[in-house]
Protein backbone atom coordinates (compact mmCIF):
# COMPACT_ATOMS: atom_id res chain seq x y z
CA UNK A 1 0.00 0.00 0.00
CA UNK A 2 1.15 3.77 -0.77
CA UNK A 3 3.14 5.03 2.11
CA UNK A 4 1.88 8.81 3.17
CA UNK A 5 3.34 11.19 5.60
CA UNK A 6 1.24 13.32 7.73
CA UNK A 7 1.48 15.88 10.43
CA UNK A 8 -1.58 16.04 12.75
CA UNK A 9 -2.48 17.49 16.56
CA UNK A 10 -3.95 15.93 19.60
CA UNK A 11 -7.12 16.98 21.53
CA UNK A 12 -4.26 18.37 24.01
CA UNK A 13 -2.80 20.47 21.28
CA UNK A 14 -0.04 18.18 21.07
CA UNK A 15 2.31 18.18 17.62
CA UNK A 16 2.65 15.14 15.77
CA UNK A 17 4.46 13.78 12.69
CA UNK A 18 4.39 10.57 11.08
CA UNK A 19 4.14 7.95 8.03
CA UNK A 20 1.01 5.27 7.96
CA UNK A 21 0.24 2.67 5.16
CA UNK A 22 -2.91 3.34 3.26
CA UNK A 23 -5.06 2.30 0.25
CA UNK A 24 -5.50 6.25 -0.83
CA UNK A 25 -5.48 9.59 0.67
CA UNK A 26 -8.95 9.55 2.25
CA UNK A 27 -8.80 6.66 3.57
CA UNK A 28 -5.41 7.82 5.51
CA UNK A 29 -7.54 11.14 6.75
CA UNK A 30 -10.12 8.97 7.85
CA UNK A 31 -7.93 6.56 10.17
CA UNK A 32 -6.33 9.35 11.83
CA UNK A 33 -9.63 11.29 12.06
CA UNK A 34 -10.75 7.90 13.96
CA UNK A 35 -8.32 8.57 17.02
CA UNK A 36 -9.52 11.88 17.49
CA UNK A 37 -6.37 13.50 15.50
CA UNK A 38 -6.62 16.85 14.03
CA UNK A 39 -5.12 16.54 10.53
CA UNK A 40 -2.90 19.63 9.41
CA UNK A 41 -1.62 17.95 6.73
CA UNK A 42 -1.21 14.80 4.82
CA UNK A 43 1.09 13.76 1.36
CA UNK A 44 2.38 10.71 -0.31
CA UNK A 45 5.68 9.75 1.03
CA UNK A 46 7.31 10.19 -2.11
CA UNK A 47 6.42 13.30 -2.38
CA UNK A 48 4.18 15.54 -3.82
CA UNK A 49 2.44 14.68 -6.82
CA UNK A 50 0.86 16.15 -9.74
CA UNK A 51 -2.98 17.40 -9.59
CA UNK A 52 -4.07 13.97 -12.23
CA UNK A 53 -1.88 11.46 -9.26
CA UNK A 54 -3.64 13.43 -5.97
CA UNK A 55 -6.94 13.18 -7.69
CA UNK A 56 -6.94 9.22 -9.71
CA UNK A 57 -11.27 8.83 -9.56
CA UNK A 58 -11.41 11.66 -11.45
CA UNK A 59 -10.12 10.65 -15.08
CA UNK A 60 -10.80 6.89 -13.93
CA UNK A 61 -13.39 4.97 -12.78
CA UNK A 62 -14.84 1.02 -12.29
CA UNK A 63 -15.45 -1.01 -15.34
CA UNK A 64 -17.37 -4.01 -15.48
CA UNK A 65 -14.47 -5.61 -16.83
CA UNK A 66 -12.42 -4.70 -13.51
CA UNK A 67 -15.46 -6.18 -11.12
CA UNK A 68 -15.18 -9.36 -13.12
CA UNK A 69 -11.81 -9.72 -12.56
CA UNK A 70 -12.09 -9.31 -8.90
CA UNK A 71 -15.12 -11.47 -8.03
CA UNK A 72 -12.83 -14.13 -9.61
CA UNK A 73 -9.99 -13.66 -7.75
CA UNK A 74 -11.99 -13.19 -4.30
CA UNK A 75 -13.60 -16.36 -5.38
CA UNK A 76 -10.13 -17.88 -5.95
CA UNK A 77 -9.08 -16.50 -2.71
CA UNK A 78 -11.85 -17.77 -0.42
CA UNK A 79 -11.59 -21.44 -2.17
CA UNK A 80 -8.36 -21.33 -1.14
CA UNK A 81 -9.29 -20.47 2.66
CA UNK A 82 -7.61 -17.39 2.69
CA UNK A 83 -8.92 -15.20 5.70
CA UNK A 84 -11.38 -12.66 4.43
CA UNK A 85 -9.63 -9.17 5.30
CA UNK A 86 -6.36 -10.67 4.27
CA UNK A 87 -7.83 -10.87 0.29
CA UNK A 88 -9.49 -8.05 0.68
CA UNK A 89 -6.07 -6.35 1.44
CA UNK A 90 -4.32 -8.14 -1.23
CA UNK A 91 -6.90 -7.23 -4.02
CA UNK A 92 -6.38 -3.54 -2.73
CA UNK A 93 -3.08 -3.65 -3.20
CA UNK A 94 -3.03 -5.85 -6.41
CA UNK A 95 -5.57 -3.93 -8.65
CA UNK A 96 -4.56 -2.07 -11.51
CA UNK A 97 -7.38 0.13 -11.57
CA UNK A 98 -6.77 3.30 -8.47
CA UNK A 99 -10.42 3.58 -8.29
CA UNK A 100 -11.40 -0.10 -7.68
CA UNK A 101 -8.21 -0.20 -5.00
CA UNK A 102 -9.68 3.12 -3.53
CA UNK A 103 -13.20 1.20 -2.78
CA UNK A 104 -11.68 -2.03 -1.08
CA UNK A 105 -9.77 0.59 0.95
CA UNK A 106 -12.79 1.62 2.26
CA UNK A 107 -14.48 -1.32 2.77
CA UNK A 108 -11.44 -2.94 4.56
CA UNK A 109 -11.53 -0.22 7.47
CA UNK A 110 -15.82 -0.81 7.58
CA UNK A 111 -15.08 -4.88 7.25
CA UNK A 112 -12.39 -3.80 10.34
CA UNK A 113 -15.36 -1.60 12.44
CA UNK A 114 -17.12 -4.77 12.46
CA UNK A 115 -19.44 -4.20 9.41
CA UNK A 116 -20.86 -7.07 7.69
CA UNK A 117 -18.97 -7.56 3.77
CA UNK A 118 -22.74 -6.99 2.38
CA UNK A 119 -23.23 -3.68 4.24
CA UNK A 120 -19.24 -2.90 3.60
CA UNK A 121 -20.30 -3.35 -0.33
CA UNK A 122 -23.62 -1.46 -0.16
CA UNK A 123 -21.98 1.73 0.55
CA UNK A 124 -20.86 1.96 -2.54
CA UNK A 125 -23.92 1.29 -4.96
CA UNK A 126 -22.08 2.64 -8.31
CA UNK A 127 -19.43 -0.44 -7.70
CA UNK A 128 -21.39 -3.08 -6.44
CA UNK A 129 -24.98 -3.47 -7.78
CA UNK A 130 -28.09 -3.76 -5.67
CA UNK A 131 -27.60 -7.77 -7.29
CA UNK A 132 -24.26 -8.12 -6.17
CA UNK A 133 -24.82 -7.01 -2.60
CA UNK A 134 -28.14 -9.26 -2.15
CA UNK A 135 -26.03 -12.59 -3.60
CA UNK A 136 -23.10 -11.54 -0.81
CA UNK A 137 -26.08 -10.78 1.81
CA UNK A 138 -27.41 -14.34 1.27
CA UNK A 139 -24.36 -15.72 1.09
CA UNK A 140 -23.58 -14.93 4.66
CA UNK A 141 -26.84 -15.87 5.82
CA UNK A 142 -26.71 -19.12 4.76
CA UNK A 143 -23.11 -20.09 5.10
CA UNK A 144 -22.28 -20.40 1.69
CA UNK A 145 -20.08 -17.04 0.78
CA UNK A 146 -17.51 -19.41 -1.14
CA UNK A 147 -20.12 -20.83 -3.21
CA UNK A 148 -21.78 -17.75 -3.80
CA UNK A 149 -18.66 -15.66 -4.74
CA UNK A 150 -18.03 -18.78 -7.11
CA UNK A 151 -21.32 -18.04 -8.88
CA UNK A 152 -21.17 -14.29 -8.85
CA UNK A 153 -18.09 -14.62 -11.04
CA UNK A 154 -19.36 -17.22 -13.23
CA UNK A 155 -22.46 -15.12 -13.82
CA UNK A 156 -20.62 -11.72 -14.44
CA UNK A 157 -18.61 -13.10 -16.85
CA UNK A 158 -21.10 -14.41 -18.74
CA UNK A 159 -22.74 -11.50 -18.68
CA UNK A 160 -19.49 -9.73 -19.42
CA UNK A 161 -18.56 -11.87 -22.60
CA UNK A 162 -22.59 -11.46 -23.94
CA UNK A 163 -22.40 -7.74 -23.69
CA UNK A 164 -18.97 -7.51 -25.29
CA UNK A 165 -20.17 -9.80 -28.18
CA UNK A 166 -23.20 -7.35 -28.76
CA UNK A 167 -21.00 -4.46 -28.53
CA UNK A 168 -18.27 -5.93 -31.03
CA UNK A 169 -20.85 -7.05 -33.28
CA UNK A 170 -21.97 -3.08 -33.75
CA UNK A 171 -18.78 -1.33 -33.91
CA UNK A 172 -18.75 -2.56 -37.68
CA UNK A 173 -21.74 -0.89 -38.59
CA UNK A 174 -21.06 2.08 -37.05
CA UNK A 175 -17.67 2.55 -38.15
CA UNK A 176 -19.34 1.86 -41.87
CA UNK A 177 -22.05 4.39 -41.08
CA UNK A 178 -20.13 6.71 -40.15
CA UNK A 179 -17.54 6.80 -43.02
CA UNK A 180 -20.61 6.68 -45.41
CA UNK A 181 -21.99 9.99 -44.06
CA UNK A 182 -18.67 11.60 -43.70
CA UNK A 183 -17.89 10.91 -47.10
CA UNK A 184 -21.27 12.17 -48.71
CA UNK A 185 -21.06 15.08 -46.51
CA UNK A 186 -17.42 15.91 -47.92
CA UNK A 187 -18.56 15.53 -51.72
CA UNK A 188 -21.63 17.55 -51.05
CA UNK A 189 -19.92 20.61 -49.96
CA UNK A 190 -16.71 20.53 -51.52
CA UNK A 191 -16.93 18.51 -54.82
CA UNK A 192 -20.48 18.35 -55.99
CA UNK A 193 -20.66 22.47 -55.79
CA UNK A 194 -17.90 22.63 -58.83
CA UNK A 195 -19.51 20.06 -60.21
CA UNK A 196 -22.74 21.62 -60.53
CA UNK A 197 -21.43 25.08 -61.52
CA UNK A 198 -19.77 23.35 -64.55
CA UNK A 199 -23.61 21.96 -65.35
CA UNK A 200 -25.15 25.62 -65.05
CA UNK A 201 -22.76 27.21 -67.00
CA UNK A 202 -23.35 24.51 -69.86
CA UNK A 203 -27.13 25.58 -70.31
CA UNK A 204 -28.41 22.12 -70.65
CA UNK A 205 -31.87 20.60 -69.43
CA UNK A 206 -30.75 19.35 -65.67
CA UNK A 207 -32.30 16.03 -64.61
CA UNK A 208 -34.54 15.67 -62.02
CA UNK A 209 -32.22 13.87 -59.56
CA UNK A 210 -29.37 16.09 -60.62
CA UNK A 211 -31.62 18.90 -58.90
CA UNK A 212 -32.43 17.06 -55.36
CA UNK A 213 -28.29 16.32 -55.19
CA UNK A 214 -27.88 19.94 -55.96
CA UNK A 215 -30.53 21.19 -53.44
CA UNK A 216 -29.16 18.86 -50.90
CA UNK A 217 -25.71 19.85 -51.70
CA UNK A 218 -26.80 23.84 -50.89
CA UNK A 219 -28.52 23.23 -47.86
CA UNK A 220 -25.53 21.43 -46.43
CA UNK A 221 -23.32 24.09 -47.51
CA UNK A 222 -25.69 27.02 -46.21
CA UNK A 223 -27.60 25.20 -43.45
CA UNK A 224 -26.06 22.34 -42.29
CA UNK A 225 -24.78 24.34 -38.80
CA UNK A 226 -28.40 25.11 -38.32
CA UNK A 227 -29.80 20.87 -39.05
CA UNK A 228 -26.44 19.96 -36.68
CA UNK A 229 -28.19 22.48 -33.73
CA UNK A 230 -31.40 20.75 -34.81
CA UNK A 231 -30.16 17.23 -34.64
CA UNK A 232 -28.55 17.87 -31.50
CA UNK A 233 -31.46 19.52 -29.98
CA UNK A 234 -34.04 16.76 -30.75
CA UNK A 235 -31.46 14.05 -29.83
CA UNK A 236 -31.31 15.62 -26.64
CA UNK A 237 -35.20 15.98 -26.59
CA UNK A 238 -35.26 12.05 -26.81
CA UNK A 239 -32.97 11.43 -24.47
CA UNK A 240 -34.82 13.40 -21.65
CA UNK A 241 -38.43 11.64 -23.13
CA UNK A 242 -36.26 7.78 -22.70
CA UNK A 243 -35.79 8.94 -18.89
CA UNK A 244 -39.75 9.12 -18.54
CA UNK A 245 -41.86 6.45 -17.76
CA UNK A 246 -43.62 6.92 -20.95
CA UNK A 247 -40.22 7.41 -22.68
CA UNK A 248 -38.93 4.42 -21.23
CA UNK A 249 -41.82 1.92 -22.19
CA UNK A 250 -41.83 3.18 -25.40
CA UNK A 251 -38.01 2.74 -26.15
CA UNK A 252 -38.22 -1.08 -24.80
CA UNK A 253 -40.95 -1.70 -26.90
CA UNK A 254 -39.29 -0.20 -29.65
CA UNK A 255 -36.34 -2.23 -28.88
CA UNK A 256 -37.95 -5.56 -28.81
CA UNK A 257 -40.35 -4.39 -32.09
CA UNK A 258 -36.93 -4.19 -34.85
CA UNK A 259 -37.20 -7.00 -37.12
CA UNK A 260 -34.61 -9.38 -36.49
CA UNK A 261 -32.78 -7.42 -33.84
CA UNK A 262 -36.06 -7.47 -32.05
CA UNK A 263 -35.58 -10.71 -31.68
CA UNK A 264 -32.19 -10.66 -30.58
CA UNK A 265 -32.46 -8.53 -27.64
CA UNK A 266 -35.69 -10.38 -26.63
CA UNK A 267 -33.13 -13.22 -26.60
CA UNK A 268 -30.81 -11.09 -24.50
CA UNK A 269 -33.21 -10.36 -22.14
CA UNK A 270 -34.91 -13.51 -21.80
CA UNK A 271 -31.00 -15.46 -20.96
CA UNK A 272 -30.50 -12.19 -18.36
CA UNK A 273 -33.85 -13.18 -16.74
CA UNK A 274 -33.32 -17.23 -16.29
CA UNK A 275 -29.41 -16.81 -15.61
CA UNK A 276 -30.13 -14.17 -12.76
CA UNK A 277 -32.97 -16.01 -11.14
CA UNK A 278 -30.82 -19.09 -11.55
CA UNK A 279 -27.65 -17.24 -10.01
CA UNK A 280 -29.65 -15.80 -6.72
CA UNK A 281 -32.16 -19.40 -6.14
CA UNK A 282 -28.73 -20.98 -6.09
CA UNK A 283 -27.15 -18.69 -3.95
CA UNK A 284 -29.98 -18.78 -1.01
CA UNK A 285 -32.17 -15.65 -1.96
CA UNK A 286 -35.75 -16.69 -1.73
CA UNK A 287 -38.26 -16.19 -4.75
CA UNK A 288 -40.03 -13.27 -3.92
CA UNK A 289 -36.59 -11.43 -3.60
CA UNK A 290 -34.95 -13.12 -6.01
CA UNK A 291 -37.87 -11.40 -8.63
CA UNK A 292 -37.59 -8.08 -7.57
CA UNK A 293 -33.67 -7.43 -7.54
CA UNK A 294 -34.24 -9.51 -11.58
CA UNK A 295 -36.62 -6.89 -11.79
CA UNK A 296 -34.06 -3.94 -11.54
CA UNK A 297 -31.28 -5.55 -13.23
CA UNK A 298 -32.98 -7.35 -16.61
CA UNK A 299 -32.55 -3.06 -18.18
CA UNK A 300 -35.57 -3.22 -20.28
CA UNK A 301 -38.69 -1.41 -18.62
CA UNK A 302 -40.86 -3.96 -20.32
CA UNK A 303 -39.62 -6.84 -19.31
CA UNK A 304 -39.01 -5.14 -15.77
CA UNK A 305 -42.82 -4.34 -15.19
CA UNK A 306 -43.51 -8.28 -16.54
CA UNK A 307 -41.12 -9.63 -13.62
CA UNK A 308 -42.43 -7.24 -10.84
CA UNK A 309 -45.89 -8.08 -12.25
CA UNK A 310 -44.98 -11.68 -11.18
CA UNK A 311 -43.78 -10.73 -7.78
CA UNK A 312 -47.03 -9.51 -7.20
CA UNK A 313 -48.66 -12.89 -8.29
CA UNK A 314 -46.13 -14.92 -6.66
CA UNK A 315 -46.84 -13.46 -3.23
CA UNK A 316 -50.77 -13.71 -3.98
CA UNK A 317 -49.89 -18.02 -4.38
CA UNK A 318 -49.81 -17.44 -7.91
CA UNK A 319 -46.88 -19.38 -9.84
CA UNK A 320 -44.19 -17.86 -11.93
CA UNK A 321 -44.99 -19.93 -15.21
CA UNK A 322 -49.08 -19.10 -14.64
CA UNK A 323 -48.64 -15.43 -14.60
CA UNK A 324 -45.85 -14.84 -17.78
CA UNK A 325 -47.79 -17.28 -20.03
CA UNK A 326 -49.72 -13.85 -20.23
CA UNK A 327 -47.67 -12.03 -21.85
CA UNK A 328 -46.21 -12.47 -25.38
CA UNK A 329 -42.71 -11.36 -24.32
CA UNK A 330 -42.49 -14.57 -23.06
CA UNK A 331 -41.19 -17.05 -24.58
CA UNK A 332 -43.63 -20.24 -24.79
CA UNK A 333 -40.58 -22.67 -24.47
CA UNK A 334 -39.49 -20.92 -21.22
CA UNK A 335 -42.60 -20.42 -20.20
CA UNK A 336 -43.34 -24.58 -20.41
CA UNK A 337 -39.58 -25.25 -18.95
CA UNK A 338 -40.41 -23.21 -15.46
CA UNK A 339 -43.65 -25.05 -15.49
CA UNK A 340 -41.73 -28.07 -15.32
CA UNK A 341 -38.97 -26.71 -13.10
CA UNK A 342 -41.46 -25.67 -10.70
CA UNK A 343 -43.71 -29.23 -10.62
CA UNK A 344 -40.24 -31.28 -10.35
CA UNK A 345 -38.60 -28.66 -7.55
CA UNK A 346 -35.73 -28.53 -9.92
CA UNK A 347 -36.55 -24.60 -10.93
CA UNK A 348 -32.60 -23.76 -10.61
CA UNK A 349 -31.59 -26.42 -12.76
CA UNK A 350 -34.06 -25.72 -15.53
CA UNK A 351 -33.49 -21.61 -15.12
CA UNK A 352 -29.65 -22.97 -15.51
CA UNK A 353 -30.79 -24.75 -18.81
CA UNK A 354 -32.61 -22.03 -19.90
CA UNK A 355 -29.76 -19.60 -19.49
CA UNK A 356 -27.54 -21.68 -21.46
CA UNK A 357 -30.04 -22.17 -24.57
CA UNK A 358 -31.05 -18.64 -25.02
CA UNK A 359 -27.14 -17.61 -24.60
CA UNK A 360 -26.23 -19.88 -27.66
CA UNK A 361 -29.34 -18.75 -29.29
CA UNK A 362 -27.63 -15.14 -29.02
CA UNK A 363 -24.78 -16.23 -30.44
CA UNK A 364 -25.51 -17.54 -33.44
CA UNK A 365 -28.02 -14.54 -33.91
CA UNK A 366 -25.04 -12.34 -33.68
CA UNK A 367 -22.89 -14.46 -35.68
CA UNK A 368 -25.57 -14.58 -38.53
CA UNK A 369 -26.05 -10.62 -37.88
CA UNK A 370 -22.00 -9.86 -38.15
CA UNK A 371 -22.47 -12.32 -41.52
CA UNK A 372 -25.13 -10.30 -43.31
CA UNK A 373 -24.05 -6.84 -42.11
CA UNK A 374 -21.09 -6.73 -44.03
CA UNK A 375 -22.48 -7.33 -47.55
CA UNK A 376 -25.44 -5.16 -46.43
CA UNK A 377 -23.01 -2.28 -45.54
CA UNK A 378 -21.15 -2.87 -48.78
CA UNK A 379 -24.31 -2.89 -50.73
CA UNK A 380 -25.90 0.38 -49.22
CA UNK A 381 -22.37 2.07 -49.55
CA UNK A 382 -22.08 1.24 -53.34
CA UNK A 383 -25.74 2.51 -54.11
CA UNK A 384 -25.33 5.47 -51.88
CA UNK A 385 -22.45 6.63 -53.43
CA UNK A 386 -23.04 5.32 -57.02
CA UNK A 387 -26.66 7.45 -57.34
CA UNK A 388 -24.93 10.37 -55.88
CA UNK A 389 -21.82 10.25 -59.01
CA UNK A 390 -24.08 9.42 -61.66
CA UNK A 391 -26.66 12.38 -60.75
CA UNK A 392 -23.74 14.90 -61.58
CA UNK A 393 -21.31 12.76 -63.83
CA UNK A 394 -24.11 11.79 -66.20
CA UNK A 395 -25.09 15.36 -67.00
CA UNK A 396 -21.05 16.35 -67.57
CA UNK A 397 -20.84 13.56 -69.90
CA UNK A 398 -23.67 14.46 -72.01
CA UNK A 399 -22.33 17.86 -71.80
CA UNK A 400 -18.89 16.10 -73.36
CA UNK A 401 -20.70 14.12 -76.00
CA UNK A 402 -22.73 17.68 -77.73
CA UNK A 403 -19.54 19.40 -77.62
Amino acid sequence: MPLYKYKVTTPEGEVREGSMEAAGLDIAVRSLQKRNLIVVSIKPAEGDKSIFDKSPLSFERVKRRDIVIFSRQIATLFEAKVPILTSFKLLAVETENKALGKVLGLIIEDIEGGARISQALSSHPKVFSHFYVSMVLAGEESGKLEEVFKYLADFLERSYELASKAKHALIYPAFVISAFFGVMILMLVSVIPKLADVIKESGQAVPFYTKIVMVLSDLVRNYGMFVAILLAVAVFAFWRYSRTKAGKEAVARILISIPFLGELYRKIYLSRIADNLKTLISGGVTMVRSLEITADTVDNYVYKQIVLDTVRAVKAGSSISENMSRYKEISPLMIQMIKIGEETGKLDFILDTLSTFYEREVDQSLETLVGLIEPAMIIVLGVGVGILLASVLMPIYNIALAV
